[in-house]
């Protein structure tokens, strides 16, 4: 193990905040606030769809099919900062400030050099991609004019997201939550202003709504970083003392994230030929879906911050050679997320009726949905478990492993999609039922290896 750096008296990070232990106060101490910072951002997805949903059912079928070619996008980030998180806390359990500082610096240049990748990428192929796969013109060349604005808050994101990864490493949660209550006020005002044209702002409507995340994301940007140097962070970790490529370091970073990203973007990747399948049905199945997306994206906050308290905590415990602590800490986090997801499926079976009406006022797209929110609420009781046990496998840093799993889950998954939506074209509520393919799988899987313990010994340079 790595000998510590001296603690300078006063100092925020001791070595009782870098270390993790098995008690449920420390489960609740890092998942509370993760699950603060990303309840914010789901409210204001739910709120911006409601704005869209209030212009008509075009424009919210349209959010539904951009918004996840956007997460695809998304996920690039979302993989790269998921491993580096997991190196970040292995660090932390080992007490090696300056490795946490140099794994940083090079996540920086490689957030920008993935970001203008993604921009390119959405560029050159983005309308392509649509015109191949969509069967509605309109929506077609409104989700092309969306994610050409959109994408260009990438980069804003996948920086933070840097950041963000590295307040979850070292154990500083909290910090997470100011980003997003400023980045997701700012978000919520300029969609109301920006797609309705309202304090003294042209009305852009569905597109009004990406200029506003873009604007919100640079703000979130702005918070994150400012509380990075306000706090001591460069300082007590060294991260910007050697602010140029180590390619022995990006190797590293790459070994961890590379499967993590394509894992990602297979997975997103996956659920946006389910959304295009879902167009294929029609415009309302669409919307319905989208309203799907957003009721459960918020209510699977707990499953998700519970989630990537798993994945921090098993690296964590790791690296400070405490492996035999990994499966009953796993099996604690799943028992938390499995009673969150009781309590989420029993309140939107209660008012179903209320939640969709945010959304609507359309009587027969509301009485169409609730078979579907039906089937969306035993989902949540399956991958409250699932999600945990997976994530438990990303902390254990064998994220090949992750890869494989993921693949022949969505392998599996497609499948069933393209036999059940597009052949067949069954009702919405048997499209969804595709979930339950998909998460049974990765619980099987992902529970096997960790039960397996073939993961023990393995050393993340």
């Amino acid at each position: 193990m790595v000998k510590a750096r001296r603690i300078r008296k006063g100092c925020i990070f001791t070595h009782c905040t870098m270390q993790v232990n098995l008690s449920n106060k420390q489960v609740i101490a890092i998942a509370g606030p993760i699950c603060l910072a990303l309840i914010l951002p789901q409210i204001n997805h739910m709120t911006n769809a409601a704005f869209l949903g209030h212009l008509g059912e075009f424009p919210f079928a349209v959010n539904g099919i951009a918004g996840i070619y956007y997460l695809v996008m998304y996920m690039i980030s979302y993989g790269l900062n998921n491993g580096l998180q997991v190196l970040f806390a292995r660090r932390a359990g080992e007490l090696n400030y300056e490795g946490i500082g140099r794994y940083f610096s090079n996540g920086f240049f490689l957030s920008l050099a993935f970001s203008a990748s993604a921009v390119l990428l959405t560029y050159a192929l983005a309308p392509y991609f649509f015109a191949k796969t969509l069967h509605d013109p309109h929506i077609r060349d409104a989700a092309t004019s969306f994610t050409r604005i959109r994408i260009w808050g990438l980069p804003f994101l996948m920086i933070m997201g840097l950041c963000n990864a590295l307040y979850i490493g070292t154990g500083r949660t909290r910090l997470l939550a100011i980003t997003s209550l400023f980045q997701e006020a700012t978000n919520i005002a300029l969609d109301y202003c920006l797609i309705f044209g309202k304090a003294g702002l042209p009305a852009l409507g569905l597109n009004g709504a990406a200029y506003a995340s873009i604007i919100a994301e640079g703000v979130g940007l702005i918070v994150a970083y400012g509380m990075l140097f306000g706090l001591g962070f460069p300082a007590k970790f060294s991260l910007f003392r050697r602010f140029r490529p180590d390619w022995a370091s990006i190797r590293n970073i790459l070994t961890i994230s590379a499967p993590l990203v394509v894992q990602y973007l297979f997975s997103i990747g996956s659920w946006l030929v389910f959304f295009i399948y879902i167009e294929h049905l029609g415009q309302r199945q669409l919307a319905i879906s989208n309203m799907m997306r957003s009721i459960f994206g918020l209510f699977g906050i707990f499953t998700w911050a519970l989630a990537s308290t798993c994945n921090t905590m098993v690296s964590n415990l790791i690296g400070q050679g405490r492996e035999t602590d990994v499966i009953p800490i796993v099996k604690k986090i799943a028992g938390f997320a499995i009673v969150c997801a009781m309590g989420v499926s029993l309140l939107i079976n209660l008012f179903p009726y209320q939640l969709l009406r945010i959304y609507t006022t359309d009587t027969a797209m509301i009485t169409e949905a609730l078979p579907s929110i039906r089937v969306c609420t035993l989902v949540t009781l399956l991958s409250s478990v699932a999600a945990v046990v997976f994530n438990g496998v990303t902390g254990t840093g064998n994220t090949r492993v992750n890869l494989l799993i993921e693949f022949a889950a969505v392998t599996v998954y497609m499948v069933y999609c393209t036999i059940v939506i597009e052949r067949w074209r069954s009702p919405l509520h048997w499209a969804w039922g595709s979930e339950f393919v998909y998460w049974i799988l990765m619980l099987l899987m992902a529970g096997t290896y960790l039960r397996s313990r073939k993961w023990m010994g393995k050393v993340i340079n």
